[in-house]
């Protein structure tokens, strides 16, 4: 796996025509092997820019570039060999087994229809199981699972890919602390470049190397996330008050948010 970089120009995207706009001209660049958090209120438009991202959507204006090659160019197959994504609707089952659906991930690779494993496939799909920390569930299928096992059988599928982009919807929902953790860990040590939307503003800032904060379709600000998730931007954006507390002179501190005339919220 190699990391891409990634360029969006000018995208935006609505339904259709005579509809609401969802996402206004978005731009930004993401230097290969970073990590992109996008934030924002319920609405904001962090579904629609991920969905223009693994071109699930044809965007209304504008361009989505790997290495400065436009995503629309390319086949779908090959797309489907740059481009992987995690997303927060999760299939109810398969009749498959867990190994069986990380080994998915291999079939761009495949040609007509074949169906066979070769040994390098085995390979990477041995290795996804194992970074997930899957082998003890390969031969379980995937109604027998929880949520949070659930999402790291499809962050393993994603990974059989080899990706150079690697898309996260919400990574972190379903998932009890300790995978929590351990998912953070994966996204700061993948050698991938990642974009990913998240709620936590706290869990963003630690773990992202830019931020991308969006209100109603619009950017409020890209760039580090000590420069973007300002007390005033964030405020701004949520309809909250936001205050950074910091634990001591070096710490970028942590918000907490609270409603006006009300007691504040971690």
């Amino acid at each position: 796996m190699s990391a891409a970089a990634l360029s969006v120009r000018d995208l935006s995207w609505s339904p259709g025509r005579g509809t609401d706009t969802l996402l206004h001209p978005t731009s930004f660049t993401l230097g290969a092997g970073r990590v992109l958090g996008i934030v924002g209120p319920n609405g904001a438009g962090k579904t629609t820019l991920l969905r223009l991202l693994y071109r699930f959507n044809r965007p209304l204006t504008g361009q989505v570039c790997l290495d400065d090659t436009d995503i629309w160019g390319l086949s779908a197959r090959a797309v489907a060999q740059q481009i992987a994504a995690v997303l927060q609707e999760q299939p109810s089952d398969f009749a498959l087994t867990i190994g069986e659906i990380v080994a998915l991930g291999r079939t761009p690779y495949r040609r007509g229809f074949a169906g066979n494993t070769g040994s390098r496939d085995q390979e990477i799909i041995d290795q996804a199981l194992a970074r997930l920390d899957l082998h003890g569930l390969a031969n379980r299928h995937l109604g027998t699972l929880s949520g949070g096992e659930r999402q790291r059988v499809m962050v393993a599928r994603a990974l059989a890919q080899e990706p150079r982009l690697l898309i996260l919807d919400e990574p972190t929902n379903h998932l009890d602390i300790r995978h929590q953790l351990e998912v953070l860990d994966l996204i700061r040590n993948l050698p991938l470049t990642i974009v990913t939307s998240l709620h936590d503003l706290n869990l963003a800032a630690g773990v992202c190397d830019d931020i991308l904060l969006l209100r109603a379709g619009e950017t409020i600000g890209f760039g580090p996330p000590d420069q973007v998730l300002s007390e005033a931007a964030v405020s701004d954006a949520f309809q909250v008050t936001a205050r950074r507390e910091r634990l001591a002179p070096s710490n970028a501190g942590h918000l907490t948010f609270h409603l006006p005339n009300k007691e504040p919220h971690i």
